[in-house]
């Protein structure tokens, strides 16, 4: 038996819905403000919750995360009496079931609790093998990142086309690696086209290879990238840079799997899986017909968009750490501390570049700081720091002191006693922070696995086990 909530200002509606689902054996509660509503979800366990949008006390959209994130996993069904396109794009990002318009209809209300039911059922029958994603690149524990990572194990787990979007510099490629190495394919390597660096004369016979003497300068045969992915995955970067004719060729490789190379008479095979990737609304670009909707359709399979920076800022920390310690690590370079007014400037910007410009600021501020332990705000490129303050006073809005704040494990030095620690002091300092800061992001890729944190860290054990019990980590 289904146990259903009904959050609604309207009794009458209430009532009239309770008795409805009630009739086909389910258990039914309703509640009339968000405040109960919510308060309802943390102590009871229910399957569905149908949630009006405009309450008395706010709005339901703005509660979908709470409801759904409670331990017995609800799921949300949106009911309005008001829809609009954008509260239903707010709603599906969210991860609603359904967003339903009222007046309802019988079927409306009992189709999606029976198929909700249906749903909870197989997936704890279910036994296919967990979703432990290898993905050391992909840095960051925010919600919108592991709701993105949540859909990426489940397509590593199926061969069927993935388009991956995202603004510049969110790290699309590096996605497109992560769902390649989760996959059955990933004993083979993945082969990377990137549409827009190609020039369209060379497209086709890079892509399909051609014969000797196909044209001119053709001395010999060459075997295209589609072959090579031949039991591996094509990653398709850019894929909205390719014009209508070379569409039109890849939708035909991508229903039959056979190609021809260029001046050959032979049809070849491969079996590839597509990987497509995008900064670009394809959906916009159908309507304007500059992209094929056939196509369109065949790589929207699943979709995997990537959140940018700004709506993830709780990552900046950890990304900064993990950007500094790569970089020092590269360059042979002494590990870096922070102050807490370094990490304040880098959170208040909002980011056009990502995770790409962030990366470039590290790198520049790493440098500058020269053989400081300490990075401060003065150690940022003028140019980064004139950005802020634009983007400051454009925005009018202030630096959030729960994301800003540097976590406890970051030294929080002022600059003039930073210029009076002995170097002795302060190298050993910044050892420990480094040290701290590695084995926090060490046993978070490894998932809390001594065996896989070994070999990531290339650390002897009992080497490991006493770094760990010196800074306190837990495994």
């Amino acid at each position: 038996m289904g146990n259903v909530l009904i959050i609604d200002d309207n009794p009458l509606t209430c009532e009239l819905l309770k008795h409805t689902i009630i009739t086909f054996g389910y258990s039914v509660e309703y509640r009339c403000t968000i405040k109960d509503g919510v308060a309802a979800v943390r102590n009871g366990a229910f399957d569905v919750v149908f949630l009006d949008v405009m309450l008395p006390d706010g709005s339901g959209l703005d509660h979908i995360d709470e409801i759904k994130n409670h331990k017995s996993a609800p799921e949300v069904i949106i009911i309005t009496g008001t829809g609009s396109t954008d509260g239903a794009e707010i709603a599906i990002k969210s991860g609603v079931w359904d967003y339903l318009q009222k007046p309802l209809s019988r079927n409306s209300i009992l189709l999606p609790i029976k198929r909700v039911l249906e749903y909870k059922e197989n997936r704890k029958n279910s036994h296919a093998r967990p979703q432990l994603l290898k993905r050391e690149k992909i840095i960051g524990t925010s919600k919108g990142l592991l709701n993105t990572l949540e859909l990426l194990a489940l397509a590593a787990d199926n061969n069927s086309n993935v388009l991956i979007t995202g603004e510049t510099g969110t790290g699309k490629e590096v996605f497109a690696q992560t769902l390649h190495e989760n996959s059955n394919r990933s004993a083979r390597q993945l082969i990377i086209v990137d549409c827009a660096s190609l020039p369209e004369n060379l497209m086709e016979s890079a892509l399909f290879g051609h014969e000797r003497g196909a044209f001119t300068g053709a001395n010999s045969s060459t075997v295209g990238l589609v072959k090579m992915a031949d039991g591996s995955s094509l990653f398709l970067d850019e894929i909205g840079e390719l014009n209508l004719t070379m569409q039109k060729t890849l939708l035909r490789v991508l229903q039959e799997k056979t190609f021809r190379p260029l001046g050959s008479i032979q049809e070849q095979q491969s079996d590839f899986r597509i990987i497509a990737a995008t900064n670009k609304n394809l959906a916009a670009m159908v309507k304007e017909g500059t992209f094929r909707e056939d196509l369109y359709f065949r790589l929207h399979s699943q979709v995997i968009n990537i959140p940018p920076l700004r709506e993830r800022p709780e990552d900046i920390v950890q990304l900064v750490i993990h950007f500094s310690t790569m970089i020092t690590t590269s360059y042979n370079l002494k590990p870096k501390g922070y102050s807490p007014e370094f990490f304040e400037a880098l959170c208040a910007y909002h980011w056009p570049g990502n995770i790409r410009e962030l990366a470039h600021v590290i790198e520049q501020a790493i440098f500058k700081s020269q053989d400081d332990p300490i990075m401060f705000c003065k150690h940022l490129s003028d140019d980064f720091r004139i950005r802020i303050i634009d983007n400051q006073m454009n925005s009018d809005t202030e630096v959030n002191p729960q994301i800003s704040m540097a976590p406890s494990s970051v030294q929080q030095v002022s600059p003039e006693t930073a210029t009076l620690i002995p170097y002795g002091e302060s190298r050993k300092s910044a050892l420990e922070l480094f040290e701290k800061n590695y084995l926090e992001q060490l046993m978070l890729a490894s998932d809390g696995t001594i065996k896989k944190a070994l070999e990531i860290s290339q650390l002897g054990r009992t080497r490991l086990y006493t770094l760990l019990k010196t800074h306190n980590i837990s495994y």
